[in-house]
């Protein structure tokens, strides 16, 4: 048992549970840095028995040891006055008073801090409203002057689309224009094969390679020339109008991304600190999703702007040459119409004279005929008609043959018969040469009928052709304004 008056050491043992120490305030977090700890030093201490600081030795291992410790150490605590009283006098009066000044001290320095720490803030806190403020009104300013140039460029942008929609529309109504005057072509194209068709079935020698099949052959050469032309300059068009088109579609979406960035900025523009939808974006600051710079994005714009008007004045350039174009062909194609019409014509008038010959000629041929014929009736009557005299002068002679003796006599009638019998025989062989000549003449003439008559049929064949065949069909040749495409 220890003796009374001596000095206890409290030995205290934690326990296991997680609950033993109350919770610290959240205000000394506030004090932390102002106020610095003071160590602690050997002089604070000085009070402070060797036996104060004892190291605590192994801690029992059971609550209940550790509970009956704690109970005799307030027990020792609590009835010894001795004890109570080493324990209440640790510092001197000297202490007490230069704490006390060390607190007024530290106190009074402080406060000068924290008033100079408060002037310095506050100073700080206008300035940086102020330059937060002209920061502001300088970004809104140039908000403004963003938003501005984008009506600008959007102005520019929706005049240029204006123009090349109009340019768009007149061009397709040229290649509108430029289809209807091709497919006029076909029938011209169709009238001029058909007539070459139907003189191909021109017989014998009216199958001739005569100025109208020159002309014929030339105009469909110069239908297909301009038929030609004409698809290249439609396939130009159809070109063009894509190049219009893309270079609309570029325009559109400049103009719908300036529409959008108008939006956007000008509700930037607006936004202000009083504003509804304003909040924090941590790390924005530090993100850069632009794609270009102020001269690219103006320039931009401005090269598509060129590129269209480029556009534009190809396609109006090609207006222009659609326009010449539709005009020569249809000149060409007019002017070898009306060519081909005269050749027509005049071959017409041609074969009209040549068949009135032919039938002129015919008549005669047919006159001739019947004269020739009646000719060698004449001829075959007169050579029946000498048969008799021949058969008396025959007879004669061979009655007097019989004559007796000397009265078989060369005399005069003898000579007579004799010469009778040769000059009627001489006469028969005339005759009949004559008749064979006539019959000759009247072969020929036969066939110079079947030959007039063959001609006269090619004649009205060809006539047939020309003139009802091919000039009736050459009656629908488009107008002139239907060969440029108008109506």
């Amino acid at each position: 048992m220890e003796l009374m008056g001596s000095t206890l050491t409290a030995t205290y043992a934690r326990p296991k549970t997680s609950h033993f120490l109350p919770a610290i305030s959240t205000m000394a977090a506030s004090y932390r840095g102002t106020q610095p700890a003071l160590p602690m030093s050997a002089s604070a201490n000085q009070w402070r028995t060797s036996s104060y600081y004892k190291s605590n030795g192994p801690l029992p291992s059971t609550l209940s040891i550790q509970r009956d410790n704690l109970d005799l150490v307030r027990a020792k605590t609590m009835f010894y006055p001795s004890n109570r009283t080493a324990l209440t006098t640790r510092y001197t009066p000297e202490d007490w008073y230069k704490s006390n000044h060390s607190n007024y001290r530290e106190s009074e320095s402080s406060r000068k801090s924290a008033e100079r720490l408060r002037q310095d803030t506050i100073r700080l806190m206008q300035d940086k409203d102020q330059l937060t403020r002209r920061t502001q009104e300088t970004t809104s300013k140039n908000l403004g002057e963003r938003v501005s140039d984008i009506v600008f460029w959007k102005s520019e942008l929706s005049h240029e689309i204006d123009n090349m929609v109009t340019e768009i529309a007149a061009l397709s109504e040229v290649k509108r224009r430029l289809e209807r005057a091709l497919a006029e072509t076909e029938g011209p194209l169709q009238v001029s094969q058909e007539c070459l068709y139907h003189r191909e079935k021109r017989m014998s020698i009216d199958l001739v390679h005569d100025h109208v099949e020159k002309d014929l052959i030339k105009e469909v050469e110069v239908i297909k020339s301009c038929q030609e032309r004409m698809r290249r300059y439609l396939e130009r068009a159809v070109a063009q109008l894509a190049s219009n088109r893309a270079a609309q579609h570029e325009l559109e979406r400049d103009m719908s991304d300036k529409v959008t960035a108008q939006r956007i900025d000008d509700r930037c523009h607006h936004l202000r600190n009083t504003s509804n939808g304003i909040g924090y974006y941590r790390g924005i600051e530090r993100l850069d999703p632009s794609l270009s710079l102020p001269d690219t994005w103006s320039k931009f714009t401005d090269d598509n702007i060129l590129h269209s008007q480029s556009e534009r004045a190809a396609s109006h350039k090609l207006r222009d040459e659609i326009e010449l174009l539709l005009n020569t062909t249809s000149n060409e194609m007019w002017h070898q119409f009306n060519n081909v019409n005269v050749s027509f014509t005049n071959r017409i008038s041609e074969t009209s004279d040549a068949k009135n010959s032919l039938q002129t000629h015919l008549a005669k041929t047919l006159q001739e005929i019947f004269q020739t014929e009646m000719l060698i009736e004449s001829l075959k009557k007169a050579l029946r008609d000498k048969e008799c005299p021949l058969k008396v002068a025959q007879t004669r002679l061979e009655e007097r043959t019989r004559r007796p003796n000397v009265e078989l006599c060369r005399d005069n009638p003898h000579h007579r018969l004799v010469g009778e019998v040769k000059e009627i025989e001489d006469t028969i062989y005339k005759l009949q040469e004559r008749l064979m000549e006539a019959e000759n003449t009247l072969q020929t003439l036969v066939k110079t009928k079947v030959t007039l008559e063959h001609d006269l049929s090619v004649k009205a064949n060809s006539l047939f052709l020309d003139q009802e065949k091919c000039m009736s069909i050459r009656k629908s040749f488009p107008s002139m304004p239907r060969l440029v495409g108008y109506t």
